[in-house]
């Protein structure tokens, strides 16, 4: 089993749709171990909607919390604590598409960043980088991070229509592969997953 974990630049930047993407081109299976902000539905719903193949599975959360903000104050103020050393990754045969909560330093707790799963379940890093304002910034952090601290990166999804001197700026920094390229407004469909899942380089996974 090869495990993917799917995190980004920041919140709201494309995430679910890369893993519902990703878990389509692999017919991998979906698991997000922590969820929060679950008013319109879950990120597994939306993946599990948007997909065609009948291998996958999407395994069902640790923690699910209904208010939309970070892991550790959803938590908090129910009470409760993350505690990451409990879950347990969901038993499969398939490759595993794991998706991250928010951005890459997002709190689970006092001790540990959102990030942090990817250590603990050895899951090889997917960061997906939106085009906007800002984005050279957030991605080179990111990257700069992830690398000084031995994260094994696959490589990057890039969202957008960048500007040639912008692409060269995040993808030359650390010489990172390209995954997949997603146009801006991509219809969240099962057509559209489909037809971008046949575009992921798949050389990169051995395929």
């Amino acid at each position: 089993m090869n495990k993917y974990f799917i995190t980004g630049i920041g919140t709201g930047v494309g995430k679910t749709v890369v893993a519902a993407i990703l878990t389509e081109a692999l017919k991998a299976d979906y698991w997000k171990p922590v969820q929060c902000g679950t008013d319109s539905g879950t990120d597994k719903d939306t993946v599990a909607n948007l997909i065609s193949n009948s291998t996958s599975v999407m395994h069902t959360e640790n923690y699910c919390y209904k208010e939309p903000v970070s892991p550790h104050l959803a938590a908090s103020l129910l009470g409760e604590k993350i505690i990451m050393e409990t879950m347990e990754i969901p038993f499969t045969n398939n490759d595993l598409i794991i998706e991250g909560a928010g951005g890459i330093l997002v709190p689970l707790n006092e001790q540990y960043f959102v990030i942090d799963m990817a250590t603990f379940f050895e899951a090889e890093i997917v960061l997906v980088v939106r085009n906007y304002l800002g984005c050279i910034n957030h991605s080179l952090l990111s990257i700069d991070y992830l690398a000084k601290n031995g994260f094994e990166i696959k490589g990057l999804v890039l969202i957008g229509t960048f500007d040639s001197a912008v692409r060269s700026a995040i993808i030359n920094y650390a010489e990172l592969p390209i995954i997949a390229e997603i146009p801006e407004g991509t219809e969240r469909s099962k057509e559209s997953i489909l037809g971008l899942a046949q575009k992921v380089d798949m050389s990169l996974f051995g395929s």
